[in-house]
């Protein structure tokens, strides 16, 4: 998709939902090329919010196109089980994102607080768009049964475009 200015064709399921909203199907597939290409999210963190955002809307698609990507980037097996059983770790991002979407989208002040003391004012802001627009996706995917398909093995992504960690990441 980058530097041609054209849409992918739609070789995946989401694509083929997102065509029957043609006006909306470009800026929805950029943002969640830019979240996955050229956010300033440490991808490991980035994979482990839309997991739990998955996990938290009830989105069996992106559990299981983002499981195996997460793998990809060097989320352990153990880090994805303990999101799958509800568990954050303490980790006040994954905290923030419980409380964003399950909170009526208000998270308290003394955790964003501290998630921005943590990450920086721009890492927030992208942590929270990360974390509604795949619970946003979610939604319209549970609403149109959206069958699950595997964009990894249809070649639509790219373990290096995703910010893969290599040997950093074992």
């Amino acid at each position: 998709m980058r530097g041609t200015g054209r849409l992918p064709e739609p070789r995946i399921n989401l694509f083929r939902m997102l065509a029957n909203a043609p006006a909306m199907i470009g800026p929805a597939l950029r943002l969640g090329e830019a979240i996955l290409t050229k956010g300033e999210l440490d991808p490991r963190l980035r994979e482990l919010v839309i997991l739990h955002a998955a996990k938290l809307t009830g989105s069996d698609y992106e559990w299981a196109q983002h499981e195996r990507i997460a793998k990809l980037v060097g989320v352990s097996e153990e880090q994805i089980a303990a999101i799958d059983r509800g568990e954050t770790d303490g980790s006040a991002a994954l905290a923030l994102v419980g409380e964003l979407l399950n909170n009526n989208g208000t998270p308290s002040k003394e955790l964003v607080t501290r998630v921005e003391s943590e990450l920086g004012r721009a890492q927030l802001i992208e942590l929270m768009i990360v974390a509604g627009y795949y619970a946003m996706l979610g939604g319209v995917m549970r609403a149109v049964r959206l069958d699950i398909d595997d964009v990894l093995e249809k070649g639509m992504l790219d373990g290096d475009r995703l910010g893969r960690r290599g040997d950093e990441a074992q």
